[in-house]
């Protein structure tokens, strides 16, 4: 077979952890037998938020992989502020120090797009000579963080080779973005960036329909879309055995501004009115847990129900899942949340577990959860919507059956979605 190359730019690979380095882990994977060559480039000494060695494991031994130094201001950041576990200071609505504020302002006016900015001029450099003797077909760049389409963007107007830059969240419109301290100035030079991507590459790629559609609205440049998904590898083999418990099971990170203040009461007033309940229920917390989401369990009375597990690798996260009863997936309690899916839905889909989603009704994984039949979403005050999904899992788990889904879940596999991909990269 013929293969053609494609350069892959991406900040977050391994040995990174997190959701935003599988989406191309996975398609580097199996692009090959849709005979597409990835070459990928990375960062040589990034500061990851999270490690997962584990995910190396999953590249090809031939693909290549260059690297290139990158300097971020985090060390320094942390130096200021005396965090230890941390890279920024959490942009969010909440209080603040004056360290932590003049961080944020630091961050949101001196980097822009992002803290990884100062990586842009010398990978261009550095890829530049590498295109010259080898070249390739494509060139691919993924955000966040954003400034990798910069990258791009300048290697596409110096070789003419055809640039597709990924978006596995929104730009201007990231919810987080409305809680940095950005001058207009700053404001109107990010938007900027912004357009110039989308309007100087040879087709846009977003990773749900939703931001699809707002990209599609803002530039004439083709829009495309290709979902995550689920490796169907790291689901074979027997699922663990049940250990007579009632799990509710969230993995991943679940931050303060997506906590499910309503579902904690539901649980708590459910394990009131039925004490088997209350015995037999764990809420199994696999992943980083914001301080004030174990606060609000413990509010309600659910302390001893908790199981937090911490950071596991993705394998372990994946046996979490498919050991599960239930599993919960609430969004950040944000409007500009609507149009994203979380990478994480779609191995909820794979566990076959009935999920239930908290956010907008009308979002991106609203739909996802109804086509697939694997669950409902409730809205973050739905108290009557929540309680109905949870008993109904409750008769069953208490007449001896496991609660599973069995919908069409066939589009999201990795192979499909590389599938999908290979077919965009071919028609540049």
């Amino acid at each position: 077979m013929f293969m053609k190359r494609v350069l892959v730019i991406a900040y977050y690979w391994p040995p990174s952890g997190g959701s935003g380095v599988q989406r191309w882990v996975k398609f580097v994977k199996y692009l090959p037998a849709e005979g597409w060559e990835p070459v990928v480039f990375a960062p040589l000494n990034a500061d990851y938020p999270s490690l997962d060695p584990s995910f190396q494991a999953e590249v090809p031994a031939d693909v290549e992989v260059l690297r290139g130094r990158i300097w971020e201001p985090y060390a320094a950041y942390r130096k200021l502020t005396g965090a230890k576990n941390t890279q920024v200071t959490e942009i969010s609505s909440g209080k603040k120090t004056w360290k932590q504020k003049l961080s944020l302002w630091i961050r949101a006016n001196l980097f822009v797009p992002d803290p990884r900015v100062g990586w842009v001029k010398p990978s261009v450099k550095m890829l530049k000579k590498y295109l010259k003797k080898h070249p390739v077909d494509a060139i691919v760049t993924t955000g966040p963080p954003h400034s990798v389409h910069l990258i791009g963007q300048k290697l596409h107007k110096a070789t003419g080779i055809p640039w597709m830059p990924d978006f596995r969240d929104p730009w201007s419109r990231m919810y987080y973005l409305k809680y940095l301290p950005m001058t207009d100035a700053t404001w109107r030079k990010l938007r900027k960036q912004e357009q110039s991507v989308l309007d100087q590459c040879n087709t846009v790629l977003s990773c749900t329909p939703l931001v699809q559609v707002e990209f599609q609205a803002q530039t004439r440049t083709q829009v495309a879309c290709v979902t995550n998904g689920f490796d169907e590898e790291d689901f074979t083999g027997p699922a663990p055995e049940a250990d007579g418990l009632f799990n509710i099971t969230h993995t991943g990170l679940f931050a303060a501004d997506g906590n499910p203040f309503t579902l904690w009461k539901v649980l708590a007033q459910m394990a009131a009115d039925d004490p088997w309940f209350k015995q037999s229920l764990r809420l199994r917390l696999v992943g980083k847990v914001d301080r004030e989401v174990l606060d609000a369990i413990e509010a309600e009375g659910l302390a001893a129900n908790v199981v937090a597990l911490g950071p596991q690798n993705h394998a372990q996260a994946v046996q979490e899942q498919r050991s599960a009863t239930l599993l919960v997936l609430p969004l950040r309690n944000d409007p500009e949340y609507r149009p994203i899916l979380p990478g994480k839905l779609f191995e909820y889909l794979a566990a076959r577990r009935p999920v239930l989603g908290i956010g907008q009704k009308d979002g991106a994984m609203a739909r996802v959860l109804t086509d697939a039949q694997a669950g409902v979403t409730a809205d973050w005050e739905d108290a009557e919507i929540m309680r109905s999904f949870i008993e109904t899992a409750w008769k069953q788990f208490c007449e001896g059956s496991v609660p599973a889904t069995s919908g069409n879940i066939a589009p999201y596999t990795r192979r499909a979605t590389t599938h999908a991909l290979a077919q965009i990269l071919n028609s540049l």
